[in-house]
């Protein structure tokens, strides 16, 4: 969606703001800006385009203050334009907002007859205004934001400064992330960790309807009607450098080159490979409330609805439990039948996709426990949930997600394990051999990388080509969904992923000699069902590629193109054939000239519904 920040404190705000929308731009770059109190007034300055347009802005100028808001926008109401970039002001009044306001047509007509000017297409200009109009009358300006937001309906995280009051800076939340950052005679406001960790390790979580008030004296929380909250302090244990480039061209580069340091630590510390124990006691539900389920219900968006599917496949075969997976935005539409003997899994890798709580939270009102396989720390979901199991990716820039998927899959393996063990599915020497295979995974993945020069060499083969096919089966069948997507993402390149099985149903109708058809055929148990796949796509001229079990002749011999992946138990084969299909993705984007971190029309983190 879009990213915000805020400062006060005893440096100058400029550097230590763009530093911040720099960590910041993956969730939005159809424009940036930001605002500062500098001798008593207001300055504001914004761009259109990324955030290097802002810097170009004020390389020409020096802007001082030691307080202010920034912004990157990912547009929703509104063209890209300067006028519609954020901040918006109206009277002493300057905003920051991520969200969406829904009402915000009825409140413009009304603030519009008391005389009230807009200059801008957006939302957010309204929560100005309504601040503004409070606050001239001399209301505090905590008190002008909380009588303000009130009024609003949606989603909105804000930052907010009034040049009538220039010692404090106001943050407010509600169905959008915003965490407060605590520095040595410094404090910030950011809707995500990356954006303020250059500055402070130590933050806390704002919850829905509350509020922070940002002074030299310190930080107060509140409720949005006034009372005091507490909240302890979280140490964030992520180094800065990781969100860094590390001499990588991309991040989505140096994220795919991460997985096997991101698989392990989603391992560690929860097994034991002597007993065949599995350790989840940090998810915080008894095994009497893991006994008494009696279905699953796996819930999420785009990749990690992905990684559900594959879910689905080691939960029913580790653990001979029924499970059903549901997209997020659809779930709370079709009466789902959730009750108290169902365990509603919510699978997100920033804790913050507005369809994924709203899922989450219509399971809980139905009696289900609910729990979260999530990589942010202090996320929505992870505070809303009943358990979480944190996957330990880091942060995750590229708005493609790589590292963070296989993560998901690697807990999802770990639960299913978990579950077949409690429900007495799998023997102790089961599970012994099944985590030998899971350890040894990193050091697969590190294999699956050293083919990077060879699937460069078929990117540049097909970089031009207009559609893609990709085809799967069993639980390789998610992962072809996710290669296409990852290949849409970044390339803008049109591609379909399908169950193997089903391309008489319709796509075969589409191969042609122009058609590059990715095929994941590991040796499994359906093997020679995709061996038959393969030459019905070369009966009818199609290109193959084809991601194939080491040691596999047949494939090789007819696939225009094989890349070898190694053996693996086939629950974790998606962890293994996700890996060439992002290079593919990645290298098809690059021959492009594709953006591959910051892909058009696309955020990080979806907060709206």
């Amino acid at each position: 969606m879009c990213g915000i920040i805020g400062y006060i404190g005893k440096e100058q705000a400029v550097p230590i703001l763009i530093e911040g929308l720099k960590k910041l731009e993956y969730r939005g770059y159809d424009s940036s800006g930001i605002a500062v109190i500098r001798n008593g007034r207001l300055e504001v300055r914004r761009a259109v385009g990324k955030l290097q347009n802002l810097e170009a802005v004020l390389r020409n100028e020096s802007l001082s203050g030691r307080m202010g808001v920034g912004h990157v926008r990912w547009a929703t109401h509104g063209r890209p334009s300067e006028e519609n970039a954020h901040p918006h002001r109206a009277g002493s009044v300057v905003v920051v907002h991520n969200g969406i306001i829904e009402n915000y047509t009825s409140l413009k007509r009304e603030l519009s007859a008391q005389g009230r000017v807009f200059s801008s297409e957006t939302d957010t200009e309204v929560i100005a205004h309504l601040i503004d109009g409070i606050a001239e009358k001399g209301t505090p300006l905590d008190q002008a934001v909380r009588e303000a937001t009130a009024r609003l309906v949606g989603a909105y995280a804000i930052a907010v400064i009034d040049e009538r009051t220039p010692d404090v800076v106001v943050g407010a939340r509600k169905g959008s992330p915003l965490v407060v950052g605590l520095g040595q005679g410094e404090f910030f406001l950011a809707s995500d960790i990356p954006a303020i960790l250059h500055r402070t390790r130590d933050v806390l979580f704002l919850n829905d309807d509350e509020m922070a008030v940002l002074s030299d004296e310190g930080v107060r929380l509140t409720d949005l009607k006034g009372n005091e909250v507490t909240r302890d302090v979280t140490r964030v244990l992520w180094n800065p450098v990781m969100a860094e480039k590390g001499g990588y061209r991309h991040f989505m580069l140096k994220e795919i080159y991460e997985q096997p340091r991101a698989i392990m630590d989603t391992i560690r510390g929860r097994m034991s490979q002597e007993t065949g124990a599995i350790h989840l006691e940090e998810v915080g539900i008894s095994r009497e409330q893991f006994n008494a389920v009696n279905k699953i219900f796996i819930v999420a968006c785009g990749t990690s609805w992905h990684a559900g599917l594959v879910g689905k496949y080691m939960f029913e075969e580790l653990a001979a439990i029924p499970t059903e997976v549901d997209i997020a935005s659809e779930f709370r539409y079709r009466g789902p039948l959730v009750n108290k003997q169902s365990l509603f899994i919510a699978i997100t890798q920033s804790g913050e996709t507005a369809d994924t709580l709203a899922a989450m939270r219509e399971a809980r009102a139905r009696g289900a426990t609910v729990i979260t396989i999530c990589n942010v720390v202090g996320s929505t979901a992870s505070r809303e949930a009943d358990g979480v199991v944190y996957t330990h990716a880091g942060p995750e820039i590229g708005v493609a997600s790589t590292k963070a998927f296989t993560a998901q899959l690697t807990a999802l393996y770990l639960f299913g394990l978990f579950f077949g063990s409690l429900r007495g599915a799998l023997s102790a020497e089961d599970m012994k051999k099944k985590l030998a295979d899971l350890v040894h995974i990193p050091t697969l993945v590190e294999r699956c990388l050293e083919q990077n020069e060879a699937i460069e060499l078929i990117a540049k083969r097909y970089f031009k080509s207009s559609d893609f096919l990709y085809l799967g089966r069993g639980p390789n069948y998610p992962i072809a969904l996710e290669g296409a997507l990852k290949l849409k993402e970044i390339s803008y390149i049109h591609a379909e992923g399908y169950p193997a099985g089903e391309m008489k149903h319709g796509p075969i109708a589409l191969i042609d000699e122009n058609m590059p058809v990715v095929v994941l055929a590991g040796k499994n148990g359906v093997y020679e069902k995709i061996l038959a796949n393969v030459q019905e796509v070369k009966a009818r001229g199609g290109m193959v590629i084809a991601f194939m079990t080491e040691g596999d002749a047949e494939i090789g011999k007819i696939a225009d193109h094989a890349v070898p992946v190694p053996p693996t138990n086939q629950l974790l084969m998606p962890i293994l054939m996700s890996i060439p299909l992002q290079l593919l993705a990645y290298h098809i984007a690059v021959l492009r000239g594709a953006d591959v971190d910051q892909p058009r029309n696309l955020a990080k983190s979806v907060t709206v519904e």
